[in-house]
């Protein structure tokens, strides 16, 4: 039987503050049968977070947005979900220090559909809830050859790009 049938969905909130790329994430992360909920802003997602009765599993949150940062947001709703798993995304180089310095899984935009759904599996499952050590969930490495750093200078936006469509 699906997870969809038994009711078992892990939950996650999405927050992105490009509307296409957030669309695009929800779409993804639902075809994968995850219950998603989504948020335009950081206020917004705690706004969505303190109306949701039951356990959020994962914030996946874009780093760089206006009025509160993927990294606080994360602090903010980590202080009342303790449980709660983060990962975070960026198309910009910032991404990257803020968020080995909390410990986080981090994954480079654009990035390919598949993988996506890859690491947010990887991160639900992963037994440590408080995730020390985000280098492990980095999607910058590789994780069949560690020597191999697949890093890209990302900062252009998925629709700015000629990349194939199952990237987001």
């Amino acid at each position: 039987m699906s997870d969809l049938l038994k009711g078992t969905l892990e939950t996650i909130l999405v927050v992105d503050d490009h509307e296409a790329l957030l669309n695009s994430v929800v779409a993804v992360l639902e075809r994968a049968n995850f219950r998603v909920l989504s948020a335009n802003s950081g206020p917004n997602a705690i706004k969505v977070a303190a109306n949701t009765d039951g356990r959020i599993d994962l914030l996946l949150s874009d780093v760089d947005m206006p009025h509160m940062s993927g990294p606080d947001l994360g602090e903010a709703l980590k202080n009342a979900r303790p449980d709660m798993h983060v990962m975070l995304m960026s198309g910009g180089a910032s991404g990257n220090l803020l968020v080995l310095n909390y410990g986080w899984a981090f994954i480079q935009k654009p990035f390919i559909a598949s993988k996506l759904v890859e690491m947010v599996k990887d991160v639900l499952n992963s037994p440590n809830r408080s995730q020390p050590g985000g280098q492990e969930f980095d999607s910058r490495k590789d994780t069949k050859n560690p020597n191999c750093d697949q890093s890209k200078d990302a900062d252009t936006h998925p629709s700015d790009s000629n990349e194939p469509k199952d990237r987001v």
